[in-house]
């Protein structure tokens, strides 16, 4: 199966990671029913790297493009509400997109 990779990486200051994941398990499924969409996850750094990783695997190009043009997308990266019915503040953290083709897959999927 071929499969184009988006790779969000996202620099953290180590002090806001608990934050990000916390936001992040937030929205949670938000992409899962958009067609072309095979698979997400959040890589967390285990050294002192502040970069982690935001991975979305997807048929093609196109599946990709109509998921950033949804109104799932743009209600996913609104800020999640707090408990008391306010958004929080923005994070100071920074982003970089990179794109991938799948090229060889020994996953087994």
């Amino acid at each position: 199966m071929s499969a184009v990779i988006k790779i969000n990486a996202i620099t953290v200051p180590n002090e806001l990671g608990d934050e990000v994941a916390t936001r992040f398990a937030a929205r949670a499924g938000a992409v899962d029913g958009m067609s072309g969409f095979q698979g997400f996850e959040l890589l967390r750094p285990t050294d002192e790297r502040e970069t982690w990783l935001v991975i979305t695997r997807w048929d093609d190009e196109e599946s990709f493009i109509a998921w950033t043009q949804s109104a799932q997308f743009r209600d996913g990266h609104k800020a999640a509400l707090a408990a008391g019915g306010e958004a929080p503040a923005p994070l100071p953290i920074s982003a970089e997109l990179w794109s991938y083709e799948v090229e060889v897959d020994r996953s087994g999927s």
